[in-house]
């Protein structure tokens, strides 16, 4: 049996049959703002969410498609001290952890902005989805401030030169530009844009989930594995996969294809 989902400060979690669990950010007003207050509520639906057995796949995205998210609060941040910033940057961070720590695979569903926080919680995200309409940057730095957290993650998604034009220009670019850069997979048009995210849930939520979760915790070690090391994990982890009957189990449909096309 299903738990029930609990209700979430600034989250609206869905799920359906299949264990594919859809969160909703509710930030501030129609452009999706990162207050504190909605920061910890999408973390606590994100640490839900990533203790779920039934979870194959999570869905994150804003509450309209004028944004996903349009960044941090910068009323709030006027008010930072230094001590007040370490902590308002560190729930960011915390944030953006909780996705990353999430068992199975994360796609963020892009439509219109996603900037700064907004674009750090796109890279933490395993498959990245926009419709044209998206607007990505990072503009940190013509507010006075760098762009901190997980930026770090984008010299590995886009590439080091990418990565400092953004960050150093505070410039935008669009869906075209940041599916060149590598930053996103697909783009497509608006009203297509939930059929794209479903073309990758559907293959995911079809497959061993067992498999789903070894080969995501195998992406995040190879991340910082040196390739000895990282191809030792892998001997480990395929050996491991047979502890179970999930292999032959979904083999079996593909074994019996090729028999009954073989003559005897």
């Amino acid at each position: 049996m299903n738990t029930a989902i609990p209700e979430f400060r600034h989250s609206r979690v869905t799920r359906d049959a299949r264990g594919i669990y859809t969160l909703h950010i509710e930030g501030i007003k129609s452009l999706n703002i990162l207050s504190t207050p909605v920061t910890l509520g999408v973390t606590q639906a994100c640490r839900w969410i990533a203790a779920q057995p039934d979870a194959k796949a999570v869905v994150l995205r804003g509450i309209n498609d004028k944004a996903f998210v349009g960044g941090a609060n910068i009323f709030e941040m006027a008010e930072l001290e230094p001590a007040s910033a370490r902590a308002f940057i560190s729930c960011l961070r915390d944030l953006c952890d909780a996705v990353r720590e999430i068992p199975v695979p994360t796609i963020a569903r892009i439509a219109g902005l996603c900037l700064g926080a907004g674009l750090e919680l796109a890279a933490s995200c395993d498959i990245r989805l926009s419709a044209h309409n998206g607007v990505f940057g990072m503009p940190e730095v013509r507010i006075g401030i760098p762009s901190v957290i997980h930026a770090v993650l984008l010299p590995a998604i886009i590439g080091p030169g990418p990565t400092n034009w953004l960050l150093l220009t505070g410039e935008t670019v669009n869906a075209e530009q940041a599916k060149q850069w590598g930053f996103l997979e697909f783009t497509c048009e608006l009203d297509q844009l939930d059929a794209l995210v479903e073309h990758s849930v559907a293959p995911i939520a079809a497959s061993g989930p067992r498999a789903v979760r070894a080969q995501k915790t195998l992406l995040r070690h190879w991340e910082s594995d040196s390739i000895p090391v990282g191809l030792d994990r892998s001997v480990q982890m395929f050996g491991a996969s047979f502890e179970t009957n999930e292999p032959r189990e979904f083999m079996a449909p593909f074994l019996a294809r090729k028999r009954e096309g073989v003559a005897p």
